[in-house]
Parts: structure tokens; sequence; C-alpha cells
């Protein structure tokens, strides 16, 4: 059963008119409803090119969190094989918010890397909504060391609304934990590849997308703090997020503008979750063509690359 967000409501009513009849059909064989059921297909089919022909940055940031979204536990079971999860920080604990380990791309040993929000009500508790604490970035620290050290480039998938703000993370050092990740990312000397998978969400974020290459799906979003938290601080009003939204220039498009991205990968239209295999199938290939693009680099060019990049953001698009 397909999940409508709330622009998409005059969608679902013509689709669930149309599945209505083709049920109908079903349970009385004399009854011959197809062609009015392809009316309400075609019908449906224009309004969803109509809805998604210009969205709004807020409506990005609603599909970017549509629950049925392929999820970082997904693009690994399509993408990698023999893929071997390594748990723990070897201090405190594992975070199941951030999944990672070694496997093959291609037949290529990586490291990958990613935040996992989970499928269902019990994922979702399990995984914590994908909003990562210390150990989860410590996690990550080992695992991009372990690149490092055996010459594997890295891959992340980031997708959370922001590192775990909770009390038990912040006595642990949750800011330490996520600038001692950002940091391993720039000191690394190995290709080091990024997807915004779904949401980008502040330091939580950028903790895994300093990298060398950082692409991002059509619709998702990357940003210092969500539209509601800006609006929160800057209106106090949490409903002001449409207006925080188109402020933070936080698109994909907005941030290839800024240079912030460096590809945009297309999704099928209406969204990721309504072509689940084609997505994946494009991060697929976006990864394949910015590691060939990164394969011959030394160590030091790879390092020396990412550093400048990081520094020149800012420096274009801001006329616009």
């Amino acid at each position: 059963m397909t999940n409508y967000l709330d622009f998409e409501k005059p969608l679902a009513e013509i689709e669930g008119k149309a599945e209505e009849l083709r049920a109908m059909a079903r349970k009385n064989d004399e009854m011959d409803i197809e062609d009015e059921a392809r009316a309400l297909d075609a019908k449906a089919s224009a309004l969803l090119k109509d809805l998604y022909k210009k969205l709004t940055p807020w409506r990005k940031c609603q599909i970017a969190r549509h629950p049925e979204r392929p999820h970082c536990k997904d693009y690994i079971e399509a993408l990698f094989t023999e893929y071997t999860p390594l748990a723990g920080d070897r201090n405190f604990a594992d975070d199941d918010a951030v999944m990672g380990g070694l496997a093959r791309f291609d037949d290529q040993p990586v490291v990958v890397i990613g935040h996992e929000k989970g499928h269902d009500t019990e994922s979702r508790l399990k995984r914590n909504f994908g909003m990562a604490r210390p150990e989860g970035y410590r996690k990550a620290v080992r695992l991009m060391d372990l690149a490092d050290r055996f010459g594997l480039p890295v891959i992340t998938l980031v997708d959370t609304p922001g590192a775990y703000p909770g009390k038990g993370a912040e006595e642990r050092g949750q800011s330490e934990a996520i600038a001692r990740s950002t940091e391993k990312c720039l000191q690394i000397g190995v290709p080091v590849i990024s997807i915004v998978i779904g949401e980008g969400g502040s330091g939580g974020a950028v903790a895994f997308a300093t990298a060398n290459r950082l692409a991002m799906l059509e619709h998702s979003v990357y940003s210092v703090i969500s539209p509601e938290g800006c609006a929160s601080i800057l209106w106090k009003d949490a409903e002001k997020m449409r207006e925080a939204a188109e402020a933070l220039r936080l698109t994909a498009q907005d941030l290839l503008h800024l240079g912030v991205a460096d590809q945009v990968i297309p999704e099928p239209l209406g969204g990721a979750h309504r072509g689940r295999d084609e997505t994946i199938k494009a991060v697929g290939t976006t990864l394949r063509a910015m590691l060939k693009d990164l394969s011959d680099k030394t160590p030091k060019k790879l390092v020396t690359d990412r550093r400048r990049k990081f520094l020149a953001i800012g420096s274009k698009g801001l006329a616009a």
C-alpha cells in the first residue's frame, strides 16, 4: 500500500479509485471496467507529472523522508557482494544506526558505511531512525582507518535527520566523535565517495560526506539543520518550515549550483520509492564512474584534492 505525502492527496484519490474498480472486477467477472480504470490511470499519470514538475524545497524534504525510499541496507544488498559487517567502536558499544563493513563493488574490495533508518516500527526503533550516537561515528573512524591501511576505497551512504541529541550521546562526546569522523574523512589516502540517498542532516551527515566526490539523489536534501529546527530558532515557530526550507537552499539542485555536490542522480517520476530498482541501479552507475575517475590518483593527490574541494565551498554561486 502506497504512503502518499500531503501534496499527493489528489493523486491518492484517483489511484485509489482505479484500484477499487479493479478490485470490484476481480470479485465479479461480468463487470467490464478496464476502460474506466485505464482512463483513471492516465489521469493519475498526468497529475503525477504535474505535481513533480516544479517541487518546492519543502516538498523535496518530504520526498527525501518518505518511509518507502530505498535505505542504506537496500543499496548494500543490491549493489555489493560479500558484505561483511564489522560492529562496535572498540570503546563503548555498537550503534545500529550506522551500518559498515567490508564488501566488493564490481568485484573491487571496498569499505562501505552508511546511516540506516529502518523500514518498520521495530527496525526504526532499533536503528534509532538513522540518528547515530558517538559510538556510530567512532565505528566509522575505525572502518576508515582499516580502509586506509589496506588501500580500500570508502563509499558512504548518507541518510540521517542528524546526529542523536540525547543526554547519553552528549555525555559520551557526540560533537567530538562527529569532528573526529569528519577529520578522518579528510586524512585518509584512499578515494572517498559519498551519496546522499535521503536526508543529509547537520554534522551527522557531514561526518560521512566529507568526500572526494559527493553525489545526491534528485529529491534528497543536505543542510546544516532541518527546516523545522531552523524555523524554531529563527522564528520560534516550527510551522514556518516551508519558509526555512526555501532559505536554506538544501536541495540537490541548489547544492550542485553552489559547488557542494558534484552530481545529481535522477530519480524516477514520483521519487525513488516509486522506482526502487531503477534508483539503486542509477546509484550503482554513479559509483562506478566516480571510482574509475579517482582510481589513478595517488594517496597524496586524493588528500590534497579533498581538502581543496572543501576549502573552495562557498566561492561558487554566491551571487545567485
